[in-house]
């Protein structure tokens, strides 16, 4: 950890050119010149992001929001252990992050509050010239899609959509590979979040343990505002983690764009089994009808002819995946099982174990300073993302994932519910670029030279 500390503080990146992050300034800053940056929601993802960004010198945290006064405190007292001048703090009531926003103190922000905030935090902050980072999904409806589009638009602030996984370690190394043509042309995807959820979904604030059949306001944590979604939407409800990354292997908005979604969900027996199995069949909540399906399946087409399928499944038992897939004329990588075929070089008809593969192609970002990640959070990850959002705000550029990103995969949540809705007719995904998908170059993610 102190290595990263460090290396921020006096390392500036010289080489790879990577618009991954953007610029050649990584972590520099003299104190007249750091970016300013307000925390707007302090939850468990916020510290996380707080965590990673007391680690830099060429930032200040001056500001931050959140409605639990416990979690201003742990906050404020992080900021202190490291040495750092105490933040102004927001938090009376749920609207006060429009006092933090009005700041001049306040270069940037990084909003990480529950979803349905997401967006009219994010249309606030780049109204008042805020360099927005937004956690997923960053929208509910296509009304607020077309919100963070028409809002970045009118004011030109930027937005960076903070989806981490596109920075994960196997997900850059099979970029390469994209970029680099082994799998040939790009036919096939697969992805989604599979996690089972059920105890974050259901707890109880009051017990020792937390372990309980509760949400709502006898909660903790997430299932205080995330369970509310299962109980009233049927659709595909977190798809970021698993189609970011699929989108940015097959150039959406930049060359190629979503054209339709058909969806389908299976029936809901998931939560109400959980509640039954931990709070007993006279539990309150067993007699509640939830909504969301245990396992919702969509597929996406694209204009270039790829089809994408996108599974969300977090109801029921079953370990992690995000289920990637990405497949193309001359072979496929396949996360579950760790398997990889390419045709000419692998055994006929036998799969490849992937780990030699995804080292040799591995990222020029994770082979420099993969070490330096440790401990960031989510493998690493993090600390990539952040510092991408980081060196954008500082130079007030355009973010690798940006806000016409953000309108599209966060669609996929409004349009898989009317495709279920519909008996699985399919739905036309909104041009957000407005045809600048064609003429739009797709990011130099990884240098031809380095």
């Amino acid at each position: 950890m102190d290595s990263r500390r460090n290396f921020i503080k006096k390392t500036a990146i010289v080489s790879a050119g990577l618009t991954l992050l953007p610029s050649l300034t990584f972590g520099q800053g003299n104190a007249s010149d750091k970016l300013k940056v307000g925390m707007i929601g302090v939850g468990l993802r916020g510290t996380n992001h707080l965590n990673n960004l007391l680690f830099r010198d060429d930032i200040e945290i001056t500001a931050i929001c959140d409605i639990d006064p416990k979690r201003i405190e742990i906050a404020t007292e992080k900021i202190a252990g490291k040495g750092n001048k105490k933040p102004l703090v927001f938090g009376k009531n749920e609207l006060d992050y429009l006092n933090l926003l009005a700041l001049s103190e306040v270069d940037a922000v990084v909003i990480s509050t529950p979803w349905l905030w997401h967006t009219r935090m994010a249309k606030d902050a780049m109204k008042a010239g805020k360099y927005t980072g937004l956690e997923v999904s960053a929208a509910n409806t296509l009304e607020e899609c077309w919100d963070l589009v028409n809002t970045h638009e009118q004011t030109g602030t930027h937005l960076m959509i903070l989806e981490n996984v596109n920075y994960r370690r196997d997900i850059l190394a099979v970029l390469n590979m994209v970029k680099k043509n082994v799998f040939g042309d790009l036919v096939h995807f697969r992805c989604g979040y599979q996690h089972d959820l059920r105890t974050i979904k259901f707890n109880n604030g009051k017990s020792p343990d937390g372990i309980g059949a509760e949400f709502g306001k006898k909660g903790i944590s997430e299932s205080v505002w995330r369970t509310q979604h299962s109980l009233l939407r049927n659709g595909d409800v977190y798809p970021t983690h698993g189609v970011g990354p699929v989108a940015t292997m097959c150039d959406i908005n930049r060359g190629n764009r979503f054209m339709s979604i058909t969806s389908s969900a299976t029936k809901s027996i998931g939560l109400h089994n959980y509640i039954e199995n931990i709070g007993g069949k006279d539990h309150p909540n067993a007699k509640l009808n939830f909504k969301l399906g245990d396992v919702v399946t969509s597929t996406i087409e694209t204009s270039n002819g790829e089809t994408i399928i996108v599974t969300h499944d977090t109801n029921l038992p079953r370990p992690y995946s995000l289920g990637f897939r990405v497949q193309g004329a001359n072979g496929l990588w396949e996360v579950d099982g760790n398997r990889m075929y390419i045709e000419g070089v692998s055994k006929y008809d036998e799969w490849d174990d992937a780990g030699e593969w995804l080292k040799k192609y591995d990222h020029p970002l994770w082979k420099t300073y993969g070490d330096l990640a440790e401990g960031s959070g989510h493998g690493g990850m993090d600390f990539f993302v952040i510092n991408a959002f980081v060196e954008s705000a500082k130079q007030n550029v355009a973010p690798p994932l940006d806000a016409y990103d953000a309108a599209a995969w966060s669609a996929i949540t409004p349009l898989s519910e009317a495709s279920i809705e519909n008996n699985g007719a399919p739905q036309d995904f909104p041009d957000f670029t407005r045809g600048k998908w064609v003429s739009r170059k797709p990011y130099n993610w990884i240098k031809n030279d380095y």
